[in-house]
């Protein structure tokens, strides 16, 4: 059997595989494993998510192709499967998961390869995978020919291009006539035109504790305002329905919710309450930021800055246009890749028996 791709679809997969039954290779186009798994670790190295599984089916798009898989191996199989392997993880206060403190993303790789490595899978590494020859062998840049028993394809997505994650993949499989899709940056920043005076005074500030929602989506958590617009896990999770509404009207609208644990009556509430003057009440009673506090009032003229109730649904819904997302080499993962309709419920190819494609090189989001 031959996995093509050493990132983390292809790890996990040869992972789980009997080895008993199976003669396992990974083929890898760059000198080492994992790299966009390392890259992924600098950003606080999320593993999985700790919420009920119903949910967390929910995150990704389309949601029911991957139900099945989720299924069999859910979010909590995840940490009691890492917890065999020697690497404790916790739920942090976002409901993520986290190996325990100290833990490095070196150390989960260097774990997992132990584990391939004591079960017999060889690796073979600098082989970048070509396509296929007439009889349908597959082929590498090293001249190197294989006819698997098994193939499994893990390929990865087009960001992070000095992981090796480029999509160069996607030609061979249009030449094979596999239906493919243009891939598309995901989980990354989004463009908003910021005042030149507010992002003079605010860029690198945080906006902590808000909710921000698109259609029927909610995501809590924070993000933080750049130069090029907004970036964080408040905004990477809503990516589905933004760019959808990048797609269709050049222009997404999201709605931040600047304090979520309050509802619209407890915040005017507040607000009527207080002796202080309008911009120390929001920021004393309320506890808004001054970033915060700033953007509330370039979006209001001075009565309506003043009128208690319209301020207060400003701070509970306030509207905020994205017009573009961060190029696709600067996102954290990428949807677009092999068409879901190129595989079957086994993620099998269609066209090629015992061929199949597992991972981010899937057009799921």
């Amino acid at each position: 059997m031959a996995i093509i791709g050493g990132g983390t679809a292809g790890l996990f997969f040869g992972a789980f595989l009997n080895t008993d039954r199976f003669e396992v290779t990974i083929y890898e186009k760059m000198n080492t494993l994992g790299r966009k798994f390392l890259v992924a670790g600098d950003g606080g190295f999320n593993l999985t998510h700790g919420e009920e599984l119903s949910t967390f089916k929910s995150r990704y798009t389309p949601s029911a192709f991957l139900n099945d898989a989720l299924d069999s191996f859910t979010n909590a199989d995840m940490r009691a499967w890492l917890l065999e392997l020697g690497v404790p993880t916790f739920v942090g206060t976002s409901g993520r998961v986290f190996p325990e403190k100290g833990i490095k993303p070196i150390e989960v790789l260097s774990t997992i390869k132990t584990h391939l490595e004591k079960k017999g899978v060889q690796f073979k590494f600098n082989q970048t995978f070509t396509g296929w020859d007439a009889v349908d062998c597959i082929l590498f840049d090293t001249e190197e020919v294989i006819s698997p028993d098994y193939a499994i394809f893990a390929l990865g997505g087009s960001s992070w291009k000095v992981t090796g994650s480029d999509g160069s993949w996607q030609k061979s499989f249009e030449e094979k006539g596999i239906p493919t899709v243009d891939f598309s940056p995901s989980n990354c920043a989004y463009k908003v035109n910021w005042s030149e005076q507010f992002i003079q005074k605010h860029e690198g500030a945080p906006l902590k504790n808000i909710a921000i929602s698109i259609k029927d989506k909610t995501q809590k958590g924070e993000a933080v305002i750049t130069k090029f617009g907004l970036e964080g896990n408040a905004i990477y999770a809503l990516s589905p329905p933004i760019k959808s509404g990048l797609e269709h009207k050049k222009e997404s609208i999201v709605f931040v919710d600047f304090k979520p644990t309050l509802d619209l009556s407890a915040v005017l509430k507040k607000l009527e309450q207080s002796k202080l003057n309008t911009t120390k009440t929001l920021k004393e009673a309320l506890k808004l930021s001054a970033a915060t506090v700033d953007l509330i009032k370039s979006s209001l003229n001075k009565e309506e800055y003043l009128d208690k109730a319209v301020l207060a649904k400003q701070i509970k819904n306030f509207p905020l246009s994205i017009i573009d997302s961060a190029p696709i080499d600067e996102a954290i993962s990428t949807s677009g890749g092999l068409a879901l309709d190129a595989v079957d419920k086994h993620f099998q190819l269609n066209n090629l028996k015992n061929q199949f494609c597992i991972g981010e090189m899937l057009d799921w989001d």
